[in-house]
């Protein structure tokens, strides 16, 4: 089963941003918007790394020498298109030389009200023996999320995942916990507790894509 953590258990800046990025008043600036996703994930990325293998490397300094410690080995960084494409330019933005993973997933409506979560592309390095940092803005009944990782296996088996999202359902956080392994950790921001019967997480944000890059048709 997977390990959760949840950066709202301790106040933080996170907090400030997440303010933000839920208000109708300010969400309305798909700009701000975008930024404030983006400084989410840098924190993301600044968590994670406290998680990752690092190595002492001598370094020149203007006066001499300094040993320093730098990691092991970069990790794989992926985001499902196209809410996610923000949160994963903050991943990057601190990860700056990880290689990059694209995974396009949406929900495929049937008229009865229900859907299945169809992946149409991918694009990935090889993850054999990596860390995999695999992010989506929404968990909310846990099932793309899940795909989307299991459609990276394809691309080899990876030695710790890190799935970053900012808001879980705890619906869809259960569902992710029993259907993912004991190398994957969970992060979200904020756990919300109701989805709805569109599968929407209340009180959520609303739809991240459309806020950040406009709505489809």
């Amino acid at each position: 089963m997977a390990k959760v953590k949840i950066l709202d258990k301790e106040l933080s800046i996170a907090s400030q941003f997440m303010a933000e990025i839920r208000d109708v008043n300010i969400q309305k600036d798909s700009m701000r918007f975008r930024r404030n996703l983006e400084r989410v994930g840098e924190i993301f990325a600044y968590e994670i790394s406290k998680t990752m293998s690092y190595e002492k490397k001598e370094v020149q300094t203007a006066l001499g020498f300094s040993d320093e410690f730098v990691f092991k080995h970069q990790p794989v960084i992926a985001t499902i298109l196209r809410a996610g494409l923000p949160l994963h330019q903050g991943l990057l933005n601190y990860f700056d030389a990880a290689q990059n993973g694209f995974i396009s997933a949406y929900r495929k409506h049937h008229k009865d009200g229900s859907f299945d979560i169809e992946l149409e592309y991918l694009a990935c390095p090889s993850i054999e023996k990596k860390t995999l940092i695999l992010s989506d803005p929404m968990l909310a009944t846990g099932a793309s999320m899940v795909l989307a990782y299991k459609s990276l296996l394809s691309k080899g088996k990876p030695a710790h995942v890190h799935i970053v999202a900012v808001i879980g359902s705890s619906e869809g956080l259960e569902y992710a916990k029993r259907n993912l392994p004991n190398n994957v950790t969970i992060w979200l921001v904020a756990l919300d507790e109701e989805l709805t019967a569109q599968s929407y997480i209340v009180p959520g944000l609303g739809d991240a894509g459309d806020l950040a890059f406009g709505e489809k048709d």
